[in-house]
């Protein structure tokens, strides 16, 4: 049988520092990293390992290019390979010979910075633009420490698949030839659902390529849209994954190489919509609190998600830095009006009532002499939406608290919101959520205890712009909406692949044209949390202005 630790017997003790970074706080992420360091080196780390780029943060996109950065950057790694007597590799971005720095993990012991490892590969899909900002690595990376041969990689240098490689180059295969004994991969990896489970496979590989264990470091923690959610873990040489840190959490440890071999292999999954849930908490609370606020404003309609949204706050923030408004018109209906309140008593989050008829009957009084003669219309449901807007920024203003907003990915693949109304605000929880996802969580929050009003969850949803009104009014059933748009959005589909799918025709190329014709109301939309494999905003990028209908 093959040893765990394959091609030789060695001790070492690893510290993995798992930390949660934010993006050019240079001098707090050097504070975390000393903490970090200084903790595991307490506990008989022999080598300790950070994320990726941890000193800038990830991504630090265009503050590459400011003419200081780089500098900074690396007078951070260096101030802190001052501090060091346990070798570190610690993720920093530093200059090199060409116009643009590499992407590197630098070697910190004996006071200095001893050496430095440079990015292969560098990504340019979906969130990720590395070759923008940096020059990849020619070199294969192998060092000696310890006695023990240990290969450096950084994040996608892993992320290789032989039979289909995109970058022409795999450094898993260059490193083969170098017979390393141990791999280490310093990563930047943000989540989404079904990553975690991909990720696994890539590592797996990568230690059955190179006959040797591997040990990953991964970020963690909400910087803008993206969510990293740790995980870091230790994959022995025949493909198990015999240690792994917290997901979502800051987490730390020493793992013990000639332990390893004895222990179960780590075969727990975690329910997806719990890793949904979680990384929304994580990303909310990070953009809040890393963006200055400790406070939330939300806007409570009774419906499903506005609900799910201030969960996810009050979990986030704490319920006691939570304020939702119910914001009746007069069509609300009064069993909204009840389930908004009976959310903020099961949260225990503050609640207020602000009856929106004033506000609209002054706009529409401004208006009265230009409408004359117009038929009532859509305008008039969209005053009462703006009204709602105005209140809930103007609350979000004097008392220095984030208004959320609530719209799902697939009112807003739809254009089912309306722009300075329900759209307004400093983050959107739940825009690469689906409706039928967010049913899902709701469900998931009333495991243990009625946290969402079962009326919320069993009634038809509905904007509540006109009497009677109801979603699927003007929308197909969401079960049917949502494949669609998962089919056309995120995985490219042609409108007459989809059909051939087993859709209605007529269905199909209407949600396609409302898809297309919204795009100037999303690039609109504030920032919002990235869950799935293609979120609206960061890694799509699609004309406003366009006519293709392929």
């Amino acid at each position: 049988m093959k040893s765990v630790w394959a091609k030789m017997e060695f001790h070492m003790k690893i510290g993995i520092a798992q930390i949660n970074t934010t993006v050019g706080d240079l001098a707090g992420n050097l504070s975390l990293m000393l903490q970090a360091y200084e903790k595991l080196a307490r506990q008989g780390a022999e080598l300790i390992v950070f994320p990726e780029l941890v000193v800038c943060g990830y991504p630090p996109l265009d503050l590459l290019q400011k003419q200081r950065f780089i500098k900074d950057c690396l007078d951070a790694g260096e101030e802190f390979a001052s501090k060091t007597t346990v070798p570190a590799l610690v993720g920093c971005p530093i200059p090199s010979r060409h116009p643009l720095p590499f992407n590197a993990a630098l070697l910190c012991e004996n006071g200095k910075i001893a050496n430095s490892f440079h990015k292969q590969l560098l990504p340019t899909y979906d969130v990720f633009d590395e070759s923008r900002y940096f020059t990849p690595g020619v070199h294969t990376n192998c060092v000696k420490l310890g006695g023990v041969k240990v290969s450096i990689t950084i994040c996608e240098d892993i992320w290789v698949d032989p039979s289909n490689n995109r970058y022409g180059i795999d450094p898993v295969d260059d490193l083969s030839k170098e017979s390393p004994d141990l791999m280490i991969n310093l990563s930047a990896s943000p989540w989404q659902r079904g990553k975690n489970d991909l990720r696994l496979e890539y590592l797996k590989k990568a230690a059955n390529r190179l006959d040797c264990p591997v040990i990953y470091c991964n970020s963690i923690g909400g910087n803008d849209e993206l969510i990293f959610d740790g995980y870091s873990r230790v994959i022995s040489a025949n493909g198990e994954c015999k240690f792994q840190l917290k997901g979502f959490e800051t987490d730390s440890s020493v793992v013990e190489t000639n332990s390893l071999e004895t222990k179960t292999a780590i075969t727990h999954k975690e329910e997806e919509i719990s890793e949904i849930n979680k990384a929304l908490v994580l990303g909310l609370r990070d953009y809040t609190h890393k963006s200055g606020f400790k406070k939330a404003v939300i806007g409570l309609s009774g419906g499903i998600d506005s609900a799910v949204t201030a969960a996810i706050a009050a979990e986030a923030l704490g319920p006691e830095n939570v304020l939702g408004v119910s914001l009746p018109s007069e069509i609300s209906s009064q069993h909204s009006k009840d389930d908004a309140k009976d959310l903020a008593q099961n949260l225990g989050i503050q609640y207020e009532s602000i009856p929106i008829a004033p506000t609209v009957d002054a706009v529409e009084g401004s208006l009265s002499k230009m409408f004359e003669g117009q038929q009532i219309d859509v305008t008039e449901e969209n005053i009462q939406a703006r009204s709602r807007g105005i209140i809930l920024m103007a609350l979000s203003n004097k008392f220095g608290s984030i208004l959320l907003t609530t719209g799902n990915k697939s009112e807003v693949a739809v254009g089912y919101c309306t722009l300075y109304g329900d759209m307004a605000g400093g983050l959107a929880v739940l825009s690469d959520v689906f409706k039928t996802a967010v049913y899902d969580l709701a469900r998931f929050m009333n495991k243990e205890r009625e946290v969402i009003p079962i009326s919320t969850i069993d009634k038809p949803p509905s904007a509540e712009l006109r009497p009677d009104q109801k979603d699927e009014d003007s929308l197909p059933p969401y079960p049917v909406l949502d494949s669609i748009l998962r089919m056309y959005v995120e995985e490219h589909m042609t409108r007459r692949q989809i059909t051939e799918e087993g859709y209605e025709e007529g269905i199909v190329l209407d949600v396609a044209n409302k898809v297309d014709r919204n795009e100037y109301k999303r690039k609109q939309a504030p920032p919002g949390l990235k869950v799935t494999p293609l979120a609206f905003g960061i890694g799509r990028r699609i004309p406003i202005v366009q006519k293709y209908t392929g």
